[in-house]
Formats: C-alpha cells, structure tokens, sequence
C-alpha cells in the first residue's frame, strides 16, 4: 500500500509538470496569447490521470503470484481501456470505428517495443548480476 501511495504522488506531481509544460509550450511556441480556461483544467486533469496510470499499473509486474504473461495482459488492458476512455472523454481520441482500431494499433505497436526494450533491459541486468555473483565464490 505504501508502494501504491507513493507511486501514485510521484505519478500525479509527473502529470501535473507535463501538463504545465505542455500549456507553456502552447503559449509560447504555438502563438496562442491566451487559453480557454475549462479546456485547460479538462486537459490538465487528464495529464494528471495519465501520470498516475502510467506509475501505478507496473505494480502488475511486483504481484509474485502471477505469471508474466498474465502480468503483462492485465498491465496492457488497463492500461488500454482507461487511457482509450481518458483520451475520448477529453477528446484527444475521436470518437469512431476507425480510430478506435487505429489506436488499439498504435497502441499496441508502442507496448510492445516498450515491452520488448524492458525485458531485454532487466534480462542483460540479472545476467550481469549472476556474473557478478559467480565471481563472489
């Protein structure tokens, strides 16, 4: 529970930066002198939401009694559904057959090379730990 709080603070102050970052760069870069105040506030909660999705859900993997496929299943539709309904509920997804297939791909495509660069991370880490630890005997 404390892992859960915690990530969830770290994830919710990230969204909160990213939001403001995001509103300076539209304002600066884009042109824009001024911004629409509600659709700031929808747009700076969904940032925030996301922050925290995207911190919380890797406590997938720390659940021992689950196998990784059924770790990584249950990481990808949560991340999936709640994001797919954030993203049309602000309107950053538009609403349709078409684009509900165009971002499950996409969104499948980024899982998966993200999966892919996590596992061959941690995989090459606990091999240089295991040489590490035949050199101790």
């Amino acid at each position: 529970m404390r892992t859960f709080l915690y990530r969830s603070m770290i994830g919710i102050f990230f969204g909160g930066f990213i939001s403001t970052a995001a509103t300076i760069a539209l304002t600066y870069f884009g042109g824009q002198p001024t911004l629409d105040g509600q659709t700031f506030i929808i747009n700076a909660l969904g940032f925030i939401i996301s922050g925290w999705l995207f911190t919380v859900t890797p406590l997938y993997f720390e659940i021992r009694s689950l196998r990784l496929p059924m770790q990584t299943a249950l990481h990808y539709l949560t991340v999936t559904i709640v994001y797919f309904t954030l993203g049309l509920w602000i309107g950053w997804i538009p609403i349709g057959v078409k684009n509900f297939f165009i971002y499950l791909a996409i969104s499948l495509l980024v899982y998966a090379i993200a999966w892919i660069g996590f596992y061959l991370y941690f995989k090459n880490e606990s091999k240089k730990m295991n040489e590490d630890l035949e050199c101790i005997e």
